[in-house]
């Protein structure tokens, strides 16, 4: 349940009392407005769906559509569909592995697909959405021979470990 805080009276004491809670001041602008983040330069792109795109990568048992969202974004992030292979071989699929990444998010767009999360065993069908922890140890159990994901992931470079 939701803290209740009380109000403070004045406006002066409000701020103050915002302020102090704040570990690094805010910066101001020459009119005393906070100063927006600078952020990585990022360029209009727009990608169509085109068959041959669909390309061999980081598992033999999985083609990838690049987005071009790394390229526009200059590596701050990547993002692609990911059409599985038919038929799953668990022999192939079944190895226990990790992403080193900051975040990680995959949405289902066709099919299902059984997978491993730190002991958890989890089945998503297409409308299902998941995040993916740094480093969450995961393993590819099974999937359907439709199975298409939407992957999206910070940074673009990034490793999987085995393990």
């Amino acid at each position: 349940m939701a803290k209740v805080k009380a109000k403070p009276k004045t406006k002066a004491k409000a701020r103050a009392k915002s302020t102090a809670r704040r570990a690094t001041p805010v910066r101001r602008s020459a009119r005393g407005r906070p100063k927006a983040k600078a952020r990585p330069k990022q360029d209009f792109m727009v990608n169509h769906h085109r068959e041959e795109d669909f390309q061999e990568g980081l598992r033999s048992y999985a083609k990838y559509r690049d987005l071009g969202v790394a390229k526009a974004t200059r590596g701050m992030v990547q993002a692609h569909v990911i059409r599985m292979v038919p038929p799953c071989d668990p022999a192939v699929v079944s190895k226990r592995h990790y992403h080193d990444v900051d975040f990680q998010m995959i949405y289902v767009l066709k099919g299902w697909m059984k997978g491993e999360y730190d002991g958890r065993e989890v089945t998503v069908r297409a409308g299902s959405c998941w995040i993916q922890p740094p480093r969450i140890k995961h393993t590819v159990l099974d999937y359907s021979d439709d199975c298409e994901l939407l992957e999206i992931i910070l940074p673009a470079e990034f490793d999987t470990v085995e393990v």
